[in-house]
């Protein structure tokens, strides 16, 4: 997982500055209606002041640009990594992430955030409920379903609790990623005004905060326990579900929507282990169904969008999204495969991929 996440943003990036600028930001070179467009490869930022205090009226720059929605694009393939964790081949889940990035998650965003068809039917999504969190959601989906269980998940007909290793460092990284999302809803403003910035750094905080508390009773309701995992979920359920409408929805709208997206997280983390689909980070329950959750939101509580092209826009990132990553998937599976074998998996893929241990100096000591 250190090393996916590490290698990923690099390659996004790369790949993204390659071929995905210009597929996702067509401008006015469309190729097929308002469905697909290339502005070519690699980055040519226009001259003088065309791409800097001009661009986007005077918003942000174009490397801004660049910079922006590059990270973005990497990120849609992170939330794949923590779905497809310990069973996956390392070559094989990068050139998924390669072709993924480059190819199908800027195809799409240039429905809404390229101008495509999607923003002509006024879909909206601030920062990525749909376009970078359902979209990484859809394709962790065709990656569980093609690599199937862990082995062990699954016993007698019920899932079988896999721990992970340390829940103090899933703590912090739910924290650090809080506190990311205000760079990512907030930037996503696509300007400094401080009243708008603002209100959207409110939202998301009381969302993020209502989703904590949604999973927290829900899970102690269920299971008769507090579960801290859910709650960390429930967390990030809240600010993927407040992510399309953080500037749109009024203030107690965003608690209302935090709170449905913690009892999401936990009823589809329970529902996801009934349908045998292994997910160990329970990226499927925070990302697909709260990005889902989040876009719907928009038309429910918002009085400037309305609920039907949230719905065409859910349906169709949905299906491109999942055929996509299917597609890719079912290539790689049947040629140079997508799954470690039952003895790697067992000892361990940090051995098995890397030669390394994650955690170094420990040593099995015999008697014999």
């Amino acid at each position: 997982i250190l090393f996916k996440n590490t290698v990923i943003p690099p390659l996004g990036l790369l790949t993204y500055a390659l071929v995905g600028f210009g597929l996702m930001y067509p401008g006015n070179a469309w190729i097929c209606g308002k469905v697909l467009g290339f502005a070519g490869f690699g980055l040519h930022c226009p001259a003088g002041a065309a791409g800097g205090i001009d661009y986007a009226a005077g918003g942000y720059t174009y490397w801004t640009d660049f910079m922006y929605q590059g990270m973005f694009a990497a990120t849609a393939a992170t939330i794949v990594s923590g779905a497809v964790a310990e069973r996956i081949k390392f070559h094989s889940f990068l050139i998924f992430s390669v072709i993924f990035v480059a190819l199908v998650y800027p195809f799409i965003g240039s429905w809404g955030w390229g101008k495509g068809w999607l923003d002509a039917l006024k879909f909206h999504d601030l920062a990525g409920s749909t376009f970078v969190h359902s979209v990484g959601g859809w394709a962790a989906l065709a990656g569980v379903i093609f690599l199937g269980p862990r082995t062990g998940k699954y016993v007698a007909g019920k899932a079988r609790p896999i721990m992970g290793h340390s829940l103090p460092l899933a703590t912090i990284g739910v924290f650090m990623l809080w506190f990311g999302w205000y760079g990512f809803n907030g930037g996503s403003v696509l300007s400094a005004d401080p009243m708008k910035v603002s209100y959207v750094f409110v939202t998301t905080t009381l969302a993020a905060c209502a989703g904590i508390m949604s999973a927290m009773l829900t899970s102690w309701w269920l299971q008769k326990k507090p579960d801290l995992s859910m709650m960390l979920n429930g967390c990030l359920a809240g600010l993927v579900g407040i992510t399309a409408g953080a500037d749109t929805v009024s203030v107690s709208a965003s608690i209302i929507i935090g709170l449905i997206a913690g009892v999401l997280a936990v009823l589809a983390v329970l529902s996801f282990d009934h349908l045998r689909l292994d997910d160990p980070v329970g990226a499927l329950s925070v990302h697909l169904v709260n990005g889902v959750w989040g876009t719907l939101a928009v038309g429910f509580f918002s009085s400037e969008y309305a609920f039907l092209p949230q719905l065409i826009g859910v349906a169709a990132v949905g299906a491109m999204s999942f055929i996509g990553a299917s597609v890719i998937f079912y290539v790689l599976k049947k040629t140079i495969g997508i799954r470690v074998s039952e003895e790697e998996e067992a000892r361990g893929l940090d051995l098995g991929e890397h030669g390394m241990e994650a955690y170094g100096g420990f040593q099995i000591f015999t008697t014999q």
